[in-house]
């Protein structure tokens, strides 16, 4: 679960990154890996190949190229990690909820927020949209909202006698479909394409999508009057489900304090929120974030906690392959953050209900029982054994 954009963290939110332990990494590549020692001789020529010839040393080159791979990740992190204090400048308790849509971000993926009205939820992605200095456009998704208002659709020119694509806001960096579940399910079929290929096909031609590409949804889980119901290929586009939740009192303290000394939503540059990341940087970062090392252990335990879903008698619908690969992402980009060169058990545990709470569909009869989603993965990981 994720905290409210004016809560403090809960259990089950991504939370800023600890700084890594002292302990030695449980993957360690060729890099953390001791020099084979030498035998009695000195190896010759021909020792090329044995198994207890010495390692040669790293050139001077190699290990100068290694530093400054080392200093521009930790720059790039630290960029990335100034984001969530950017934000703070909007938005009050909002760590956990914003370092959700930073992995997704380093992750390539797409979040879904799920709020009541008035928790803060468009203001968030404005806000964090702003301190990426990304182009960003906002769509109202209504009852009466056509495929072609989101994606663009074709336009005849009189002056020229023909057809023209004109693209649609979904061309942008960060896409905010504000009231996802007001539009029919046609219009909300309109992003699949965008949401998973990065591009937008119209007439026989494919146009790429803005890179880096974040769609960032927000839907209201109370009220269902005019509402349609998001099918479940839709929501399995989405990497992360984060349910912003209601404030606790010293934070909405905080809110009223802010507004009482002249705070105005709407006018982000009065409150001193700038751009401290560029687009070079967050691609830079995605790739980074992609090289963090994974040990077969960790991806058999993945897999197992895929598998428990599957076969829990509460669930009709477990989760997909897609969900797994969504998890790996997930948990190699909350490492990175973090400082660390290989993912844990922890990152794992950590990223999976945020990652596959939207994606499992319950049994009527546990729906009826009054069985929650988040219940069914906290079971699933407390049974599912733990690669040491």
């Amino acid at each position: 679960m994720t905290d409210s954009p004016l809560d403090a963290p809960q259990p089950g939110t991504p939370q800023p990154p600890a700084s890594p332990p002292s302990v030695a990494p449980t993957n360690a590549g060729p890099e953390q890996a001791g020099p084979t020692q030498a035998g009695p001789m000195d190896a010759g020529p021909g020792d090329a190949g044995r198994a207890d010839a010495p390692a040669p040393a790293p050139a001077p080159a190699t290990r100068a190229s290694e530093r400054r791979d080392a200093a521009g990740d930790a720059a790039l992190r630290e960029a990335m990690n100034r984001v969530r204090v950017e934000v703070g400048k909007a938005v009050v308790g909002q760590d956990g909820t914003v370092t959700g849509l930073l992995i997704a971000l380093l992750s390539r993926g797409h979040v879904l927020l799920e709020g009541v009205p008035g928790v803060a939820k468009t203001l968030l992605v404005r806000s964090f949209s702003r301190a990426l200095g990304l182009d960003t456009h906002r769509v109202q998704f209504t009852p009466d909202l056509m495929p072609g208002d989101v994606t663009g659709s074709l336009v005849y020119d009189a002056r020229t006698g023909e057809f023209e694509f004109r693209a649609g806001p979904v061309f942008t960096h960060v896409l905010l479909a504000d009231e996802i579940n007001r539009t029919p399910p046609k219009t909300q079929a309109a992003l699949l394409e965008a949401m998973e290929e990065r591009q937008v096909s119209s007439d026989g031609v494919s146009r790429a999508l803005p890179d880096p590409f974040l769609v960032a949804a927000t839907q209201n889980p109370v009220e269902h009057e005019g509402t349609y119901t998001l099918p479940e290929a839709q929501l399995d586009r989405f990497l992360m489900k984060l349910v912003v939740d209601l404030p606790a009192r010293d934070a909405e303290v905080d809110v009223l304090r802010r507004h009482a000394g002249g705070f105005d939503p709407r006018r982000l540059d009065a409150a001193g929120l700038d751009p401290v990341v560029t687009a070079d940087e967050i691609l830079a970062a995605q790739r980074a974030a992609a090289t963090v090392a994974v040990d077969d252990d960790l991806l058999g335990y993945i897999v197992d906690l895929a598998r428990a879903t599957r076969q829990s008698p509460s669930v009709l619908l477990g989760v997909s392959p897609r969900a797994t690969t969504g998890l790996l992402a997930a948990a190699k980009a909350w490492a990175w953050l973090g400082g660390y060169p290989a993912i844990t058990p922890d990152h794992v545990q950590t990223m999976l209900v945020p990652v596959w709470r939207h994606r499992i569909r319950l049994r009527p009869e546990a729906e009826i029982e009054g069985v929650s989603v988040d219940a069914i993965l906290t079971s699933v990981l407390q049974q599912t054994r733990v690669p040491i």
